[in-house]
């Protein structure tokens, strides 16, 4: 690498990624909160709930990711001046990052919703019948005996979704979000004869990120397993 081109992405390196953290954190709450709503409604016993749930879950998971985010941008924004960030000097930052960040949530709730729904298939039936016996209502019955030990079974695919989200964060950059992937673009267009540096430093970068989650999330799931 250059001094030049270190001298470029240095100062930038650092919140770039913090943005990318910022962005994977805040999208990653609101995806589990959604997806569990969505995983209650996939499950439930009123034929409507479970019919939106199913029809969301199919499309969300089938549409790319980056037409939900421009139309986070353009639909919600550009047409409809729907915002997401008080009135101010970076109004424009901010605004950028929220509607990012629930594009995020709309699309990767969908998936944390099947990985939760696998791991519910891996609860005993008896168990929800049992429940049901004793006069637990659903969402008692989801709420304490059912989501409980689903979520402990989902571990994994939690982790493996958690990463995608992640990676994903780089479509931000589509909307001018300040992450990772546009400090590459705009390093590669001012260095083009480093590309492959800028792309090494870069993918570093989210291999450090990544990893880790992998082992965390790998290792709950051995420990929180149920065991049958």
């Amino acid at each position: 690498m250059s001094a030049e081109l270190w001298a470029d992405m240095a100062p930038e390196l650092l919140p770039a990624f913090w943005t990318t953290i910022k962005l994977t954190f805040w999208a990653s709450v609101g995806s589990m909160i959604l997806g569990t709503i969505l995983t209650a409604m996939r499950v439930s016993p009123v034929g409507i709930l479970r019919t939106i749930a199913t029809f969301y879950i199919n499309t969300t998971r089938n549409t790319p990711l980056t037409l939900i985010v421009l139309f986070a941008a353009l639909g919600l924004y550009v047409n409809l001046d729907i915002t997401l960030a008080p009135q101010g000097p970076n109004f424009t930052t901010q605004n950028n990052f929220n509607l990012a960040v629930l594009a995020f949530v709309l699309y990767t709730s969908s998936f944390v919703a099947e990985s939760l729904r696998a791991g519910i298939n891996t609860v005993p039936f008896g168990q929800a019948e049992a429940a049901r016996s004793l006069g637990l209502t659903f969402m008692q019955n989801f709420r304490h005996i059912i989501f409980p030990q689903a979520l402990r079974g989902a571990i994994v695919p939690l982790g493996n979704t958690l990463i995608a989200l992640t990676k994903n964060t780089t479509i931000a950059s589509v909307i001018g979000v300040a992450e990772a992937s546009l400090l590459m673009k705009t390093s590669v267009e001012n260095h083009a004869d480093q590309v492959f540096v800028i792309f090494g430093v870069i993918a570093l970068g989210f291999m450090i990120l990544t990893l880790p989650t992998g082992l965390i999330f790998g290792a709950a799931g051995k420990r929180l397993a149920v065991k049958r």
